[in-house]
């Protein structure tokens, strides 16, 4: 008989938010199945259990992926954790319930923290819609598709980020998007949790050179019906047009500007490049 595998939330920070029946459901599955098996036994040393262990990540979720749902497949039960959060959502643990499903594999969840949740529920602005949008590609095209497809997007949008790559998003945010309202989550259920409410323009200026540490949650004001929300791109667009009429790049830049609302030095200092 077929054993079953336990999606088990897991704490995005402070271990206080662990649930009573994800600790009770870690205590009574045969083994666990963990993203990082070193953050899960720190976890587990919190709780004092002592249980098996198998790594399951991004670059060995295939064949792990195997191994996992054969032993589930021969009655032993699995719990499925990831570093922190929720496991399967932008997390490896996504193909393994998908494989579950495959081979006839009854699952559980047991709900636990989640980091764009609360992210937005701090973050101040509209909560009723929203798309969660992962993590951005590093590849320049991807990337660059990924922004474009939600450009027109109406509903609050949240991206994942890390501290060392927040410079270069927030620049192809502003670029893509324009200007629109943003809160910076970071640290949440932390000693440093802090939630930066400003808008795409002013974060790309002000953390051009980072500056900010720690598990980095960006929610964004979607597209607001009715308005035109003009890119840099867009502006670069006119503004180059007033050059190619005659005019100056000092006041094509400044025209621009006023017709997209977008700040005039960004503007003049691509045309200039």
């Amino acid at each position: 008989m077929s054993g079953t595998l336990f999606i088990v939330g897991t704490p995005i920070g402070n271990l206080g938010d662990l649930s009573p029946r994800a600790a009770q459901t870690l205590e009574q599955v045969d083994f666990i199945a963990a993203e990082d098996t070193r953050v899960t036994l720190k976890l587990l040393n919190h709780l004092g259990l002592k249980k098996p262990l198998v790594s399951y990540f991004e670059h060995n979720k295939r064949e792990r992926g195997a191994e996992i749902t054969a032993r589930i497949l021969a009655g032993e039960n699995c719990a499925l954790v990831t570093d922190a959060g929720m496991p399967a959502i932008s997390d490896p643990g996504e193909d393994l319930a998908a494989l579950c499903h495959e081979v006839g594999i009854p699952m559980v969840a047991v709900p636990g923290p989640t980091a764009f949740t609360a992210a937005l529920a701090l973050s101040g602005l509209p909560t009723g819609r929203f798309c969660f949008e992962g993590f951005l590609s590093v590849s320049n095209k991807s990337r660059a598709a990924h922004l474009e497809s939600v450009k027109e997007e109406t509903r609050t949008l949240i991206f994942y980020e890390a501290p060392h790559k927040l410079a270069r998003t927030l620049q192809d945010l502003y670029k893509t998007l324009g200007n629109r309202r943003l809160a910076i989550v970071r640290e949440i259920t932390k000693i440093h949790e802090e939630v930066i409410r400003t808008d795409l323009e002013s974060a790309a200026a002000a953390y051009a050179e980072g500056g900010l540490k720690g598990e980095i949650v960006l929610v964004i004001e979607g597209k607001q019906a009715g308005e035109e929300n003009y890119t840099l791109a867009d502006a670069l667009t006119i503004a180059a047009d007033y050059v190619k009429s005659g005019m100056s790049i000092n006041e094509a830049a400044k025209l621009a500007a006023k017709e997209t609302k977008i700040k005039k030095s960004d503007i003049y200092k691509k045309l200039t490049e």
